[in-house]
């Protein structure tokens, strides 16, 4: 066995002759000795042949430098990471005066769930279907104020015939299957609506536009507070910004005259405004809120 293992090694290695290497006295296929140091002496012997074959390659080591001309111009990019892995996300803290105020680690269940784009679709249409007034009404043949008598003979005139003035047909009658109020709401399971709100907010983190704060405290009432902040974001046209508790006075009143700035409490907090805002800003109460509304069990 020995000798047909020193026999592949020679035929890897290639011709003595070829590398310009004497013979070795042990590739040869005599059997005769031992044959695991025979093995052994062979393969120290083939590592040695390899370390001087002459490759076309060259074998760079720790104190080589690789040659600048052969390096890519190019920006590597690293690959982004995979949405829907359910894993906990770590995000930075900041506020309105862009100071760092730690790290807070995001639900994986919440803000990394899989991407579902017909989810989102029937979610939204849920909700604009559900906020719809529907108190549309037109009236019918008795309900129109008039007369109920016969405007003309049935024979005679030369006129179409008519048993009376409230019909569609006359200027001031009827509507015929018209509207009358009622609910344009459509079901949707409470696990589906659920959903839905953490594709959003996972759709918003995986973009960056996630943004939280340690709280959203505002110095003062002014306007300007919120533009400075605002003209400092990168890639930014509404901003919504989401508050756990009570609406502070100052930030109400720095962004109520902000077309492009919204606040709403998290208990509010739903797909379609999402979708509306391509920045989303919570104050980590609010994040604590969310994910334990996520959380609740639903009661069947």
């Amino acid at each position: 066995m020995a000798a047909s293992i020193s026999t592949r090694i020679f035929r890897t290695f290639g011709s003595l002759t070829s590398l310009g290497r004497c013979s070795s006295p042990n590739l040869s296929a005599n059997t005769s000795g031992n044959g695991l140091s025979s093995l052994t002496t062979d393969l120290k012997y083939g590592m040695a042949l390899l370390s001087n074959r002459k490759l076309s390659t060259s074998i760079l080591t720790p104190d080589d430098t690789f040659p600048s001309d052969l390096l890519t111009k190019k920006t590597v990019l690293t690959p982004d990471r995979t949405i829907g892995q359910y894993q906990d996300l770590v995000i930075p803290v900041t506020n309105f005066q862009n100071e760092e105020k730690g790290f807070m680690v995001l639900a994986g269940d919440v803000f990394d769930v899989p991407i579902r784009k017909d989810i989102i679709h029937n979610v939204v249409r849920w909700q604009l279907a559900k906020r719809q007034q529907g108190t549309h009404s037109t009236k019918t043949l008795s309900e129109v104020s008039g007369t109920g008598r016969k405007p003309w003979n049935q024979k005679g005139t030369g006129r179409a015939r008519h048993g009376t003035l409230r019909g569609p047909q006359f200027r001031g009658g009827c509507v015929m299957h018209g509207p009358k109020p009622r609910s344009h709401a459509i079901k949707m399971n409470k696990q589906v609506r659920r959903l839905g709100l953490k594709i959003a907010l996972t759709a918003r983190a995986a973009e960056g536009k996630l943004l939280v704060f340690d709280d959203l405290a505002l110095p003062t009432h002014k306007t300007k507070n919120i533009v400075n902040y605002y003209n400092q974001m990168e890639n930014t046209k509404k901003v919504l910004v989401v508050e756990g508790g009570p609406i502070d006075e100052k930030l109400k009143l720095a962004t109520q005259n902000l077309h492009y700035v919204n606040i709403i409490p998290s208990i509010g907090l739903n797909v379609y405004s999402i979708l509306l805002h391509d920045t989303l800003v919570m104050s980590r109460d609010a994040v604590n809120k969310i994910v334990e509304r996520m959380h609740t069990p639903i009661n069947r």
